[in-house]
C-alpha cells in the first residue's frame, strides 16, 4: 500500500518485516531491534536535595514539559518545599505516572526539578536519540497499551509501576534512521500546526464577526432610519428613542447555580450546564427551561442557552425568570454586557451577580425583540456552519498527526528516502512557541485529567 503525506511525496511500507511478539505493535522491520524500555532508558535519580535548583517544571498532556508558572490554574499546585523534587535536564523524557495513559508525558527542553511522582528518564546509550524515544512515548496505542500494568479503578488515572513499565517492549531502528525519523516528523508538524494555526485564526474572525453582529443588533436594533436618543451610558452610545434604559436586575433575575455532589449523582435526562457549558446528565433538574446559563468562575464570558429543563452547576449563574422578556433575546443581551471589570482578581476569575445587576441596558419592546432573535440567528447561520467546518477540519488535521505519528515510529512507513530530500528549514519561533491547543476550546475535562501529578 502507498501513502500520502503532507510533504507531496509518497512514502511506502518497509521491504520485508518482522513480528514483534507484541499484539497491539504487530510486524516492525526486519532489521529494527526489539528491547525492553529498561534496556533504553534509566531513570536519572538526581534529588534536589540542597535546592540549587529553583525553577519547577510540569507536564501537560498535549504540551510535555513546560515551566510551571506556565501551566495556569489547573491541576495540583506545587509543594513549598521542593528539596524532594527531582531533577530534570534537557533530553530528559518526563514521564507522569498517573496519567502518561492519557498522554501527560514528553521530553524537556529546560534544566528545572518536578514532582518526585514523575518518572524522569535519560537515555542509556548514544545509540539513541532521544527526540525519537519520546515520540514513541507520544504514541496513544502504546500510552493505552499500558492499561494493562496499571494500578487503579480509573482507567485513565491508572499508577503505572516504573518496575513494570522498565519491561515494556520498544522497537529501536539504526540512530541513522532513528534521526531521518525525527527529521519528517518534525517538518510533517510544522506544516499541519501551520494548517491548524490557520484554521484557528479564521474561526477567531468568525467569533468576532459573530459578537459584532450580536452586539449591534442587541444595542440599535434593526432600523437604520430609527430616531435615537442619548443612553446616558458612554459605551453604548444613542440609542432608539422607544427603547428603555434599565439594569440588569430588573430585566434578568441572575441566580447562583446548585452544588451537585459527585455521590449523589445519578444518570438521567436533564443536563448539568457549568461555566464551561454541557458536562453531565442527572437524574433530576432544579430549573425549568428554557434558561441561560453563564460563567460565574472561570468561563466569565461563557453563556448558553438551554431549551429543556436543567440542573445549574455552582461554577454558573442562571436564569429562568426574564422579567416578562424574550428568553432567547436576554440570551443575546447577556452576551453583550462586559463581565472584566467586575471579574475578581483571584487565581480563578469570578463575577459576582449583584455587581452584574448594577450594569445598564437597553430593553426594546417584546415584539422587537422577537424580530431582533430572528435577525440574528439568520445572519450566524452561515458563520455557524463556517465555524463548525473548519473545527471539523482542525479535528482531521490532529487525527491524521496522531496517525502519521504512530505509523511512523512503529515502523508501518518507510521515510527515510522522503527525510533526504526535506529542504535545510530555519527555526521558527512562532511555530516554537505556539500550543495549538489553547487557541480552540476544546470540550470541558475533569480537572483530573489535565496531565499534571498529585503531589
Amino acid at each position: 500500500m502507498i501513502y500520502s503525506n503532507p510533504i507531496g511525496k509518497y512514502i511506502k511500507p518497509y521491504p520485508s518485516y518482522k513480528s514483534s511478539g507484541v499484539p497491539w505493535l504487530g510486524d516492525v522491520p526486519a532489521h529494527w531491534a526489539i528491547l525492553r524500555l529498561g534496556t533504553v532508558l534509566r531513570e536519572r535519580g538526581e534529588i534536589n536535595d540542597n535546592g540549587r535548583i529553583s525553577d519547577v517544571l510540569s507536564v501537560m498532556k498535549e504540551r510535555g514539559v513546560i515551566p510551571y508558572a506556565e501551566k495556569g490554574n489547573v491541576g495540583n499546585k506545587r509543594s513549598e518545599d521542593i528539596t524532594r523534587y527531582k531533577i530534570v535536564r534537557a533530553d530528559d523524557i518526563v514521564v507522569n505516572c498517573m496519567n502518561v495513559i492519557i498522554g501527560s508525558v514528553g521530553i524537556s527542553k529546560y534544566m528545572g526539578c518536578l514532582s518526585p511522582v514523575y518518572y524522569v528518564l535519560t537515555k542509556r546509550s548514544e545509540t539513541c536519540n532521544p527526540r525519537y524515544l519520546n515520540l514513541y512515548f507520544q504514541t496513544k496505542s502504546f500510552q493505552l497499551s499500558l492499561v494493562r500494568i496499571g494500578n487503579g479503578i480509573l482507567s485513565h488515572r491508572m499508577r503505572i509501576p516504573m518496575e513494570l513499565l522498565k519491561c515494556e517492549p520498544f522497537p529501536i531502528p539504526p540512530l541513522s534512521e532513528q534521526t531521518a525519523i525525527v527529521r519528517f516528523l518534525d517538518h510533517a508538524d510544522g506544516r499541519i500546526r501551520r494548517a491548524i494555526r490557520a484554521k484557528q485564526k479564521l474561526i477567531k474572525l468568525l467569533e468576532e464577526q459573530k459578537q459584532a453582529i450580536i452586539h449591534r443588533t442587541v444595542t440599535r436594533g434593526l432600523d437604520p432610519n430609527v430616531r435615537l436618543k442619548p443612553s446616558g451610558v458612554e459605551w453604548l452610545g444613542d440609542i432608539p428613542e422607544h427603547w428603555e434604559v434599565k439594569r440588569l436586575k430588573w430585566v434578568t433575575r441572575l441566580q447562583r447555580g446548585y452544588d451537585l455532589p459527585a455521590d449523589k449523582r445519578e444518570s438521567g435526562a436533564f443536563p448539568v450546564i457549568s461555566s464551561g457549558g454541557f458536562i453531565d446528565n442527572h437524574s433530576s433538574f432544579k430549573c425549568v427551561g428554557p434558561g441561560v446559563v453563564m460563567g460565574r468562575y472561570g468561563s466569565t464570558d461563557a453563556v448558553f442557552y438551554v431549551e429543556q429543563n436543567f440542573w445549574p452547576h455552582n461554577t454558573s449563574l442562571f436564569v429562568t425568570d426574564f422579567q416578562g422578556n424574550l428568553p432567547k433575546w436576554c440570551f443575546y443581551l447577556l452576551q453583550t454586557i462586559t463581565k472584566a471589570d467586575n471579574a475578581s482578581k483571584s487565581a480563578v476569575p469570578g463575577v459576582d451577580r449583584k455587581d452584574l445587576f448594577q450594569i445598564i441596558v437597553t430593553v426594546p419592546p417584546v415584539d422587537e425583540q422577537v424580530d431582533i432573535v430572528y435577525s440574528i440567528e439568520t445572519g450566524l447561520k452561515l458563520l455557524n456552519e463556517a465555524t463548525l467546518n473548519a473545527r471539523n477540519e482542525i479535528s482531521l488535521l490532529r487525527e491524521y498527526r496522531t496517525r502519521l505519528i504512530a505509523d511512523v515510529v512503529t515502523g508501518k512507513l518507510d521515510v527515510r528516502e522522503a527525510a533526504e530530500s526535506l529542504p535545510e528549514e530555519a527555526a521558527d519561533p512562532v511555530m516554537d512557541d505556539m500550543d495549538e491547543e489553547d487557541a480552540v476550546p476544546a470540550e470541558p475535562t475533569d480537572t483530573d485529567d489535565t496531565g499534571e501529578a498529585d503531589e
